[in-house]
C-alpha cells in the first residue's frame, strides 16, 4: 500500500527487496544491524500483528517505521496502545523531512486503533536526532524512569549498558 505519493518521496509498506537494502546501508554507516529485524517486521506484517512502513526518496529505500496495534513490551505493555517501535533515517537522507513524514503516517495509522501512541527511544547519542524529533512532536516521558531491556532500571543499578536496550518510553496524545 502507498501512504504518501510525492514528488520525491513515497511512503509505502515495506518490501521483502528493501530487507537487504537498509541492512547494507545501515552497516555501512556503522549501526549494529542485520536483516533479521527487517524479515521479522515483514512477517509480523504478514500476521496482521504490525504495519511495517518504509520511505522512499528518489527511488532507494531511505528510512522505515514499524506501527504495532499493541505494544510489545514496556511501560505500556498490556494497555491496548498502539506503539511505534524501530524507526530510522539513513544518514545520508536525513534533513528531508523523511523521518517526520514517515513519523506523520505511522501516528496516523495508530489514531486509527488509540487516542494515544508510546514509542521507546534509546538514550545514547545515537539517538539524539530522534529524541529532539519526539519531543518537538509532543511525545513526554511516562514518569517510570528508564528501562533497560524491557524492564524498569532500578535506582543505581549495576550491570545496565548504555546501549540500544537502554530506553526512555514516551507517549503522545493523537486527539482529545
Amino acid at each position: 500500500m502507498i501512504y504518501v505519493q510525492e514528488e520525491h518521496l513515497v511512503i509505502r509498506d515495506l518490501r521483502q527487496s528493501d530487507a537487504q537494502i537498509l541492512t547494507d546501508e545501515e552497516i555501512a554507516q556503522g549501526w549494529h544491524t542485520d536483516i533479521s529485524k527487517f524479515l521479522m517486521r515483514l512477517s509480523d506484517q504478514a500476521e496482521g500483528k504490525c504495519v511495517a512502513l518504509a520511505a522512499e526518496a528518489d527511488g532507494c529505500p531511505a528510512g522505515y517505521v514499524n506501527v504495532y496495534r499493541t505494544g510489545l513490551g514496556g511501560a505500556f505493555q498490556g494497555q491496548g496502545l498502539p506503539e511505534i517501535v524501530d524507526f530510522g533515517v539513513l544518514e545520508k537522507y536525513r534533513r528531508r523531512g523523511i523521518g517526520s513524514r514517515l513519523m506523520d503516517v505511522a501516528e496516523e495509522i495508530a489514531g486509527q486503533y488509540a487516542d494515544v501512541v508510546w514509542l521507546g527511544v534509546g538514550l545514547h547519542e545515537g539517538y539524539g536526532s530522534a529524541q529532539r524529533m519526539y519531543v518537538k512532536r509532543g511525545y513526554i516521558p511516562d514518569g517510570s524512569g528508564v528501562w533497560y531491556r524491557h524492564k524498569p532500571c532500578e535506582p543505581y543499578a549495576e550491570g545496565i549498558a548504555n546501549d540500544d536496550e537502554l530506553v526512555l518510553y514516551l507517549s503522545k496524545r493523537l486527539r482529545g
